[in-house]
């Protein structure tokens, strides 16, 4: 009782949950009888045993990955036993031994194995949707090497915006189930490495080094936040009683690999020119790896070291306003360790360190678009040096068969290192030198050799720690978890700077800008026929942190032998600091997130489960939030109109145009300035969260085919973005009586759009005034994003000759928000995006979203067609993202809040998201062919993947920006991205 009492007091009062994204259970029913136990034991010495309840009902939870022996007691003596049950992370398997056994009877009276590609019956003690893929699948399926690319093949993950990428490699994003890339949460054995900067992408394993990864579409329990898109879990490989080690070499060569089309103007006075050739880019990609396993004592001491080195050396030829073939190289080397101690059968140590480094380096030389000749080197492009490395360390107790106890705790470090060679500071970038008046370059676009817009802080890295803890009680018929988790980041030193002479063109005598107001071009001289520049300066720089904290309780009640029901409760805090150390988003005060989760095993023999959940997700803000809302950040732009342009393209002549300031406007009144804390955000804002609810059913129809159905649905019920409409803030503080300089209010507020907000306005007394200000008020509707799904599936487990499943889902996104990013205009600013900062800017604003997917069809397995020969494919089907047009504001195109070409209109028209249309669909066939000769014992295997068989290279952006209809923006409408056009993989690999 006295460990009982300490390990409630650690669940209770400590900072940490424990991570149910590393272990299986094992469950099923034995002939009642007295005396009746069941033993588990892995290929790793662990050693699980329970006793049969009276209603012969077993479960062992919190077991280790691996595969073990299920062996049935009766009075000590072993009585039927199942050899290589596999277990799957996260899930249930279910192992029963029917019919009554005499207990004299000491040899097993029959076996099953479920490996690692077999389907279990159906998992009947979860109520989530989960899709997990093992090491044997991830060694077969043609697939890219990257969890994102894993997760593409559970239903309702899609591609993201192709200009995202994550903040420590270079891998494509995911959406899934209709949230924005930023919204997912990564974990690696149980430690979350998601993205502290931004939330884009996650830290991961080497991929020989992945024993199982876990796709979490929706529905999961109370242990898992911060997250309302999915979660993406890996589990390591682990040491076994055998030693193991093996080799693999993978070639992507350059004559195998296609291109995409060209990209040309679609729009404007270049309509038809060319603006991107791709059929001169080439790349060829070596990979390397290795790993070792085995006991260092046996039964007790586990080691498992994975290595992985990825060079990749390409050629890309920029645009036409920039004529460079880009010659490049990134080496991309990863880690991974893993010591596994069972220091007796009642306790576990696990030890684990990865590592994730990205180095990029390019070379710029001129390019001649006209003969497609390479000349000379030009200048050097940005090097960077990204570099993240996890160390974890975790505790399982089994305290008694029915307490379990885990803490873990784990600390990440990431440096982000950034340079440019030869970097000439006295050359300025030069921005949209398409839009320079013809009649000075003779329709020739100037440029200069400066090749980096932004320059990074070399200093700056990040760091993570989080400390879990759970506590797992059996009681009867119900189990009870409960636990806390600390989750503390630190973003140091981030910050950067651009300079840039922008150029623009408009109506000649329309204002560039109501607000802030920037006089028409005709103004000044050169200006007469609506050609203009502006000197553009951003600079943010900040060392900030957030601290995130969550308490959670669940109970798994099995109310009968087919009635599951789980009900769970989360609550979440997270503050925000600024670089002062001052807290300016404390929202500390309780998040409940209740989670309601049934099955029901139909038939009682899980063959058929009907299952439904419901739940509530709250979503923190990363720290990169900070850096514009509360660190003073610069972002201005200053206008002239010019009557030349010299041999750099800087313009000459320069006359500045009247302004609201007089001078460099911010449509954000960023100027530089840090904001008092206390009036950041708004006094009454929320977190950002999600309703979620779904139902299905799995039905295993035979041995053969499983089949199932489910419907989703996601209602988003809070955002969290800035507001910028101070002049409507300063009106309603007059109204109430209250003096307040408008020039004095912070550019934009963080707030809950569509809601009514609460602001904090500094008065002359040196205290606050407090101003509400509702939706109505700043002319906004209430955020909206919804999101609808329905599927529909069918699996055939694999029987020794084949495996394979086929799905298809329909599904719609729609509202007026894609979540913190916006993907249309590649807008990266976590929580700060163009959407809400003024109320025009909303109008017409609801439509179809950027991750909206009509149609996805997904099938993929694998054929033994002999004992040395396996086939395997893998199909990606779907429809097109929506296509958008933004222009200048209502029926005359004005700019009446200075954002241009920002406006939910078109040509003057009302244009929703999506009424411009659709991408292509997308048809990606992917195959792989793998002989491992008996001669060689099978150990040494030789592969080829062809990825994109019909090498079909698809738009999947295009550019948004209309312009006028008297001054077309000549990039409207063109190809911005393509989908990965075919490559070839050949690989060998050598396992003993």
């Amino acid at each position: 009782m006295s460990r009982i009492s300490l390990a409630l007091a650690l669940a209770l009062g400590s900072g940490a949950a424990f991570a149910q994204s590393t272990t299986g259970s094992i469950f099923g029913q034995a002939p009642v009888a007295e005396g009746e136990s069941v033993v588990a034991r892995s290929g790793t010495g662990v050693s699980r045993e329970v006793a049969v309840g009276a209603d012969g009902r077993y479960t062992i939870g919190s077991l280790p990955l691996g595969s073990y022996t299920v062996t049935l007691m009766k009075g000590g003596q072993p009585v039927d036993s199942r050899n290589d049950v596999g277990l799957r992370v996260g899930s249930g398997t279910e192992v029963s031994f029917a019919g009554a056994v005499a207990a004299t009877e000491a040899t097993s009276l029959g076996s099953v194995t479920v490996s690692a590609n077999a389907l279990p019956p159906v998992d009947v003690s979860s109520v989530d949707s989960r899709t997990v893929i093992t090491s044997e699948q991830l060694a077969k399926l043609p697939l890219a090497r990257s969890a994102e690319a894993i997760a593409l093949l559970a239903p309702g993950v899609v591609p993201g915006y192709s200009g995202f990428s994550g903040t420590t490699n270079s891998n494509s994003l995911v959406s899934i189930g209709g949230s924005s890339v930023t919204e997912n949460a990564y974990y690696l054995n149980g430690f979350n490495t998601t993205d502290p900067l931004s939330g884009f992408g996650g830290i991961t394993l080497p991929y020989g080094a992945i024993d199982q990864q876990e796709i979490l579409g929706g529905g999961y329990g109370a242990a898992y936040g911060r997250s309302d898109g999915g979660v993406i879990s890996q589990s390591g490989k682990r040491g076994t009683n055998e030693w193991h080690f093996g080799a693999q070499l993978l070639w992507q060569p350059a004559f195998a690999r296609g291109t995409s089309p060209s990209s040309y103007y679609v729009s404007g006075a270049n309509a038809g020119d060319i603006y991107r050739r791709y059929s001169q880019n080439n790349s060829w990609t070596a990979t390397e790896s290795a790993y070792v396993g085995g006991p260092l004592i046996k039964d007790k001491l586990f080691f498992f070291a994975a290595v992985e080195q990825e060079k990749q050396h390409s050629n890309s030829v920029t645009d036409v306003t920039t004529s460079y073939n880009n010659k490049y190289e990134y080496h991309d080397p990863k880690w991974y360790a893993k010591v596994d101690w069972n220091i007796n059968d009642n306790n576990i140590l696990e030890l684990t360190g990865a590592g994730s480094k990205t180095q990029y380096k390019g070379n710029y030389y001129d390019y001649d678009y006209d003969t497609g000749e390479t000349g000379a080197l030009n200048s050097q492009d940005t090097s960077t040096k990204n570099d993240a490395r996890v160390y974890i360390a975790k505790y399982t107790s089994y305290i008694t068969d029915d307490i379990t106890l885990t803490a873990m705790y784990g600390k990440q470090k990431m440096t982000y290192y950034s340079e440019t060679p030869g970097y000439d500071p006295s050359l300025t970038y030069i921005l949209n030198p398409e839009n320079q008046n013809p009649a000075i370059t003779g329709g020739s676009s100037i440029n200069n050799a400066q090749s980096a817009l932004t320059i990074a802080n070399p200093n700056h890295e990040a760091t993570t720690r989080n400390l879990r803890i759970d506590l797992s009680w059996k009681l009867g018929d119900h189990t009870i978890t409960g636990g806390i988790d600390n989750l503390d980041s630190h973003d140091v030193d981030d910050g950067e700077t651009a300079t840039a002479w922008q150029y623009g063109y408009g109506d000649a005598a329309t204002a560039i800008s109501d607000f802030p107001f920037v006089a028409a071009p005709n103004t000044g001289a050169g200006g007469e026929t609506g050609y203009y520049v502006n000197k553009y300066l951003y600079s943010t720089s900040a060392s900030v942190r957030v601290k995130q904290r969550a308490q959670y309780l669940e109970d798994s009640w099995q109310v009968s032998d087919r009635w599951l029901v789980k009900l769970g409760i989360r609550n979440d805090q997270f503050t925000n600091y600024n670089p002062s150390g001052d807290a300016f988003l404390r929202l500390t005060k309780p998040q409940w997130a209740p989670r309601l989760g049934a099955a029901w095993d139909v038939n009682g023999d899980s063959s058929l489960k009907v299952y439904a959940n419901a739940g509530r997700y709250y979503l923190a803000m990363p720290a990169s939030v900070a850096l514009r809302a509360a660190a003073g950040s610069l972002y201005t732009n200053q206008y002239y109109t010019y009557t030349g342009i010299d041999a750099n393209g800087y313009p000459t002549g320069l006359t500045a145009l009247a302004s609201s300031t007089g001078g460099a406007v911010s449509a954000n009144n960023e100027y530089g300035v840090s904001p008092d804390a206390k009036t950041v955000a708004a006094s009454n804002i929320k977190s950002e969260y999600q309703d979620e609810y779904q139902l299905g059913f799995d039905h295993q129809v035979n041995t053969d085919i499983v089949w199932g159905m489910k419907a989703q649905v996601r209602k988003l019920r809070n955002i969290l973005d800035d507001i910028c409409d101070t002049d409507t803030i300063a009106a309603k503080a007059a109204s109430l009586g209250y003096d307040v300089d408008a020039t004095s209010l912070n550019g934009c507020y963080l707030s809950n759009p569509g809601r009514a907000n609460t602001y904090r306005v500094a008065n002359g007394a040196g205290g606050y005034d407090s101003v509400t200000v509702t939706a109505a008020d700043f002319g906004m509707p209430h955020a909206k994003r919804s999101y609808y799904a329905l599927e529909s599936y069918l699996e055939h487990p694999f029987d020794g000759t084949w495996t394979g499943k086929i799905d298809y889902l329909y599904s719609k996104s729609y509202g007026n928000t894609e979540g913190q990013v916006r993907s249309d205009i590649g807008q990266t600013d976590v929580s700060a995006t163009v959407d809400w900062d003024f109320g025009k800017l909303m109008e017409y604003s609801n439509g179809l979203l950027s991750n909206d997917r009509k149609h996805q069809f997904k099938a993929y397995g694998s054929w033994q067609v002999a004992p040395e020969w396996m086939l395997s494919g893998n199909i990606l089907v779907m429809s097109g993202t929506p296509k958008t047009c933004l222009g200048y504001y209502g029926a005359d195109q004005s700019n009446p809040v200075g954002y241009g070409s920002y406006y939910h209109y078109c040509g003057g028209q009302p244009s929703p998201p999506g009424s411009a249309g659709r991408q292509p669909w997308q048809h990606i066939v992917s195959l792989s062919a793998e002989y491992r000769p008996m001669w060689a014992g099978q150990k040494l295997a030789f592969n080829v993947m062809v990825y994109n068989v019909l090498n079909e290279s698809k738009a999947t952006a295009s550019y948004v920006r209309y312009g006028t209809t008297a001054s077309p923006n000549t990039n409207y409408g063109r190809v911005t991205y393509y989908s990965t056009p075919r490559y070839a993989r050949f690989g060998i690999t050598y396992d003993f």
